[in-house]
């Protein structure tokens, strides 16, 4: 069964490019893509029963992931966030960090830990159904 996810980038081309590689390499089904904060936290509220994994850019239109990093807090205990952003300083991941998100990766050198870890996720989902 496929991780569900939902993408927060407002880079629409590589939110083209990434969807279908996340399905082909890591089994992960977009639920939909959000390019603004308020319109993330919109999309991850109208499926707040249905995604597992939001993966979030930090720098977005009309705004910052940090917002949807705080309105992902209380999130359940299976539901994780990974954090996809060309801002992985030591200080983003800091702030990440204290956000409490499961991991972040730089756009530029970090896609193959990025895909391995939507990977391990996959085969962790099989192992331990919720």
């Amino acid at each position: 069964m496929a991780i569900t996810a939902v993408l927060v980038d407002d880079d629409e081309g590589l939110c083209e490019c990434l969807v279908p590689v996340l399905h082909d390499l890591a089994d992960v089904q977009v639920l939909g893509v959000a390019q603004t904060p308020a319109d993330a936290i919109g999309l991850m509220a109208k499926h707040e029963k249905d995604w597992e994994l939001p993966i979030l850019d930090i720098d977005l239109r009309n705004g910052s992931g940090l917002a949807v990093l705080h309105a992902c807090q209380k999130r359940s205990a299976h539901q994780e966030v990974f954090v996809l952003t060309n801002m992985a300083t030591g200080h983003v991941r800091s702030r990440c960090h204290d956000f409490g998100v499961d991991a972040v990766f730089d756009k530029a050198t970090e896609l193959d830990q990025f895909f391995e870890c939507c990977k391990n996720l996959q085969a962790h989902s099989r192992q331990d159904p919720h």
